[in-house]
């Protein structure tokens, strides 16, 4: 007989510091990622021009692994490549990102989201985690975004480090590097950061649309919530949760933890979802989406279901990148939950 459904608000993960580092790898939804399975699209050259640069990226850090400058130690003589993806949500920015990492190596390289350094640093303590990193030759990282001043000079000083060990350095977002913290904080007083910041980047630009909305409608209307539950219930590695309940668990778990709270479940059931209202709430939900799609976690959601489950105000704020990725990211995830409500247990 099958344990009935857990629950993640009865999780309270601890997660130390040797599990942030070795987490630092591409994520099992880009496991098998490749320059050769991205698939660009002809109506956008950006994204195949995009390509054949980050190509030339991996050969010439290829070329360098046993150059004899990096064995004498001399590498910071020479300026690491450092690029820069940009482009909206869906183009398959963290696709090319982690093909990156998969061509230089992943115990070459580190692969994290820019919320996991920023923790990282607050586990291991800033020298602990620049020596971590610049022992790799290439460190990429996803969802580049400056949410506060503390974050602005904390990456600036933290990139500069590294690139001056001889690191190269690989980022995405949905905003130029000069445009990082606009809307979110009052970015002029902290110009010089972000134009520091900026200046380490060879931007590349990847246009197109977002491949998610081919397959997966974001606003889709939410399933009862009886028929979540019996969807979830007996199956293993199954969670069920009530949605309010859940936003209240994650105001107590740190988000650098919201991976190890997913730790062994294969499908989340959510119940009673509605519209989210409160920001500090919307941007955990955001980060908990993201950690799921990492996992390729499937979502059957309740209630409201994707319909306007973030406000106008959030969508057309400084934020709104971030609820627009996670609604997308969401909606693939749901559609792939739906799949399972006809399939048997």
């Amino acid at each position: 007989m099958n344990a009935p459904p857990r629950h993640l608000t009865d999780v309270h993960p601890s997660v130390p510091p040797e599990r942030l580092l070795a987490d630092l790898v591409p994520p099992r939804h880009f496991a098998d990622a490749s320059f050769g399975s991205y698939r660009p699209d002809p109506a956008h050259p950006s994204q195949q021009a995009t390509v054949d640069r980050l190509v030339e990226v991996a050969a010439t850090l290829d070329a360098e692994q046993g150059g004899w400058r990096r064995r004498l130690g001399l590498a910071s003589r020479t300026t690491p490549p450092a690029i820069y993806l940009d482009g909206g949500f869906g183009v398959g920015k963290t696709h090319l990102l982690t093909s990156l990492a998969h061509a230089v190596g992943t115990r070459s390289s580190s692969y994290g989201t820019f919320v996991e350094y920023t923790n990282l640093v607050g586990a291991l303590g800033f020298a602990r985690t620049v020596d971590a990193l610049a022992s790799k030759r290439l460190v990429c990282i996803d969802e580049f975004e400056l949410d506060d001043p503390g974050d602005t000079v904390l990456m600036s000083r933290l990139l500069r480090e590294l690139a001056d060990r001889g690191v190269a350095l690989a980022a995405t977002s949905n905003t130029l590097p000069d445009s990082l913290g606009e809307g979110r904080f009052a970015a002029e007083d902290f110009l010089r950061e972000i134009q520091a910041l900026a200046a380490r980047f060879e931007v590349l630009r990847v246009d197109g649309d977002d491949y998610r909305h081919r397959a997966a409608v974001t606003g889709a209307q939410g399933l009862e919530d009886r028929e979540v539950a019996e969807v979830v219930d007996g199956r293993d590695g199954a969670a069920l949760d009530d949605f309010d309940a859940l936003l209240s668990h994650l105001s107590q778990v740190h988000p650098s933890r919201y991976g190890a709270l997913l730790d062994g479940v294969d499908l989340l059931g959510l119940i009673g979802v509605h519209p989210v209202t409160e920001q500090s709430t919307a941007l955990r939900l955001v980060v908990l989406v993201d950690r799921l799609y990492d996992r390729d976690v499937p979502v059957l959601l309740g209630g409201s279901g994707g319909t306007d489950l973030f406000t106008e105000e959030m969508l057309a704020g400084g934020y709104r990148k971030k609820y627009y990725r996670a609604l997308s990211r969401l909606g693939s995830l749901a559609e792939d939950g739906r799949r399972l409500v006809s399939s048997p247990a």
